[in-house]
């Protein structure tokens, strides 16, 4: 019988697995995706993560060549409405350090067993002394029984472990187009800015190597075929001349499109089944909580899965601590995700009065608190 199997091998799997490992825990890793990476939009790690992860030697490997973005600016129409400092924050690691996920997965992966690639898991049946996995790999049929089973695998888990109904999705009716692209040099070369105009929300974000990540609010977004490459790529040039970044608009060759869903589920747990990350939570990636949610997800669940390997008893007041923590944690990052995505919709005629609110928050005395927010300082684990 395996000790723990984990479903999903991205950040938040690579993460559990890895932290099991340096405990002496047997983990075993089962990924559907053939081939690491593709397909994503986290790029941020946040301070309580980067925190949690040092003892361990991951957070070096992180910064050794991520960018460290200490402030963000808001602009409007070409002008600086204000910003936001992450250094005014007490903390070990006061910014944001941003690389693409291929690097942060190569990195929490430097510890964690090499996952089972291919296999696709059809169910996972909770017993009273294990739980049965079943699952399809490279066209056979394989079933095992483990001790524990955490699913990590994303939204494509989610079936493995709630039934149909039992967890609440609100799609939200926005759609953004997304690309990373080379950039000159330039004066904010490691300054987040968010323009927040009359036709919607403009993010970038430096990235190592000289890039950056540029996300735009769609007004012709659609999630078909017809929406050819060269149209969306077309309309992202356009969303950053407007803003003033031809430079980096000239560059554009692709971009992508996606909408975005809210999702808290009421429990993490059910006897020896988890869930975590994804799977469990799906907030806006406009504000750039998500993966983070996850990993907290991970580091902290990994030491309560080792006590309980090691004495053969689940650790049950720690457990339902936890699981309480990470719900919190995930309505609080899916609620300040709401209120980023509405910021960042076309207001017409009262976009005046956004850019007077945002212009207020950056210039008083509470800019603390939303630093604080959108540094993920209000976590139940920070």
């Amino acid at each position: 019988m395996r000790e723990v199997t984990i479903v999903g091998a991205g950040p938040v799997g690579l993460l559990l697995a890895g932290e099991l490992a340096r405990r002496g825990v047997d983990a075993e890793l089962l990924e559907r995706r053939p081939a690491a990476g593709g397909g994503t939009r986290a790029i941020g790690i946040h301070s309580p993560v980067l925190s949690a992860l040092e003892p361990s030697g991951v957070t070096d490997r992180l910064l050794a060549t991520a960018v460290r973005v200490r402030s963000g600016e808001a602009r409007s129409r070409g002008r600086l409405l204000g910003t936001l400092h992450f250094d005014v924050l007490a903390r070990r690691f006061p910014f944001v350090a941003t690389l693409p996920q291929a690097t942060t997965e190569s990195v929490l992966g430097t510890d964690a067993p090499e996952p089972l690639r291919g296999a696709h898991v059809l169910a996972v049946i909770p017993r009273p002394s294990g739980v049965v996995v079943r699952a399809g790999h490279l066209g056979r049929p394989i079933e095992f029984e483990s001790r524990i089973v955490v699913v990590a695998g994303g939204a494509a888990g989610r079936s493995l472990v709630y039934r149909d109904g039992g967890v609440k999705a609100r799609a939200y009716p926005d759609r953004y187009l997304m690309t990373d692209a080379a950039t000159p040099a330039r004066a904010d070369d490691e300054v987040a800015v968010i323009h927040l105009d009359p036709d919607g929300v403009l993010e970038s974000f430096p990235l190592p190597g000289g890039r950056r990540r540029f996300v735009a609010w769609d007004p012709d977004g659609a999630d078909d075929a017809e929406d050819a490459d060269d149209a969306r790529a077309e309309r992202l040039r356009e969303a950053l001349a407007r803003r003033g970044e031809e430079d980096a608009a000239a560059t554009i060759a692709a971009a992508t499109s996606f909408g975005v869903r809210r999702v808290v589920a009421p429990r993490l747990r059910n006897g020896r089944v988890f869930a975590i990350g994804d799977t469990t939570h799906e907030v806006s990636p406009i504000g750039g909580q998500g993966m983070n949610l996850g990993l907290l997800d991970a580091v902290t669940l990994a030491p309560l899965l080792a006590d309980w390997v090691r004495t053969g008893t689940a650790p049950e007041r720690e457990l339902r601590g936890w699981e309480e923590r990470r719900i919190r944690s995930a309505r609080r990052a899916a609620a300040l995700a709401s209120v980023n995505t509405s910021l960042g919709r076309p207001l017409g005629p009262t976009d005046a009065v956004r850019r007077a609110a945002v212009r207020a928050m950056l210039s008083t005395a509470a800019v603390t608190v939303f630093a604080r927010a959108y540094a993920m300082g209000f976590d139940a684990d920070a």
